[in-house]
């Protein structure tokens, strides 16, 4: 560990290289996480299926690009796929545990995950496939500083998609009414929105992102049955961090942990990601509890 640190204050260009790896994975994870804080606003489920739904739609790239679709192209029907599997999913399960507690919203979508992952795990194996992009690397000073330009694709992407998202809720007359329906159901229904229908399209356009994240890890890194769990611990990291409801701290915050990520894996080895993101998980949570405590106490 101490090597690397001593590399990286030798060599401050190699920061450059980290940064520029994080933030380009730290928007695949912003997706992610965006769709996360969605459902978990409106329906208040949640959502343990969401990085298997990533994995799914991953799957469903890597498919189109086996026939012939370039990737990038693959993820406009890979989103409209999703988004047709999220409304059944909703249809099926999500609408029958909105209005349960807490436990049993965590129990279903967790069985949700397991069930994806058995079915990818059956209808593909449980080899690691890759979904080439055929994008070449870009050099920068030399060679010192490598990066693919998927990775810089894959930034503009899912900024794109972010912009999109905030335009749709702000904008558009559904994206009222999901906001609204985040605010108060209640009140929501008194002025005659169909709240069940806005948690159908909730769930169907958080499935839809996570579709479209899906292709773009299999572009960037890899895609196996089993690797969806990494990808929602990440999301519940970033919308606890920072907030429901709140975009741009769900971006930034996203952001910051995959520059986080990337400083871990080169400080501490690749096989400690994992364990940096699970730890981060646990201090986010007691600083939570804290702020809690201290709002409590002042209220008394």
């Amino acid at each position: 560990m101490w090597d690397n640190v001593q590399i990286l204050l030798a060599a401050p260009i190699f920061n450059v290289q980290l940064w520029l790896n994080g933030l380009a994975v730290g928007a695949v994870f912003a997706l992610a996480a965006y769709g996360l804080a969605l459902v978990w606003g409106v329906t208040s489920v949640k959502n343990l299926a969401q990085g298997d739904l990533v994995m799914l739609g991953g799957y469903l790239g890597l498919q189109f690009a086996q026939h012939g679709v370039h990737p990038i192209v693959a993820i406009v029907p890979v989103a409209a796929i999703m988004f047709g599997i999220g409304w059944a999913l909703y249809k099926v399960m999500i609408r029958r545990v909105i209005q349960l507690d807490l436990f049993t919203s965590l129990l279903a979508t967790f069985g949700l995950a397991i069930t994806i992952q058995q079915l990818l795990n059956l209808a593909f194996g449980p080899e690691v496939r890759t979904i080439k992009s055929g994008f070449g690397r870009l050099d920068l000073y030399g060679g010192t500083i490598d990066i693919t330009w998927i990775r810089i694709v894959a930034f503009g992407l899912c900024l794109a998609l972010a912009v999109a998202m905030v335009l749709f809720l702000r904008r558009s007359r559904l994206g009222q009414a999901i906001r609204a329906t985040a605010q108060d159901p209640r009140a929501a229904r008194v002025l005659g929105v169909n709240t069940d229908l806005v948690y159908a399209m909730t769930y169907s356009i958080n499935a839809a992102i996570c579709g479209a994240a899906g292709v773009i890890v299999g572009m960037i890194w890899v895609l196996q049955p089993f690797y969806g769990i990494a990808y929602s611990v990440r999301a519940f990291v970033i919308v606890t961090a920072a907030g429901l409801g709140n975009l741009p701290a769900v971006i930034v915050t996203a952001l910051g942990l995959g520059v986080v990520e990337q400083y871990s894996g080169f400080l501490l080895g690749a096989q400690f990601q994992q364990a940096t993101i699970v730890g981060l998980l646990l201090v986010v949570l007691l600083w939570r509890t804290l702020l809690l405590r201290r709002q409590r106490l002042a209220l008394q």
